[in-house]
């Protein structure tokens, strides 16, 4: 993430997007636990940066969805798969059951966050 300039909030946003579709605002905060007025300044500094793009809808202008833009999934074509394999070796210390038991608990505290 540091070698793309990106802070953490930023490589979360980007993931969302690159995983789930474009997202709103809102659902992109609940995603990555992080408030409304923080993800306004995250999401201007991805659009500054033509990572991402806002669409507002027509019939609800208050209603904006964020969009990752070429380059933004670009960016995370290249960057995801080096992350995952850095978590992978990081986890490596683990036995199986210990990852199972750490993605158990993951999921649980998910499910008390509304993830």
């Amino acid at each position: 993430m540091a070698s793309a300039g990106l802070s953490t909030s930023q490589f979360a946003v980007l993931d969302a997007l690159l995983h789930l579709g474009p997202l709103c605002q809102k659902e992109l905060g609940e995603k990555i636990l992080k408030t409304s007025g923080n993800m306004t300044m995250v999401i201007d500094n991805l659009e500054k940066g033509g990572l991402v793009f806002r669409e507002r809808q027509i019939d609800d202008r208050r209603f904006v969805l964020v969009h990752l833009s070429d380059g933004g999934r670009a960016l995370m074509v290249d960057l995801f798969p080096r992350h995952a394999a850095a978590i992978s070796r990081e986890m490596a210390i683990l036995s199986p059951a210990e990852q199972d038991e750490l993605g158990r608990l993951c999921k649980k505290l998910g499910l008390q966050t509304g993830g």
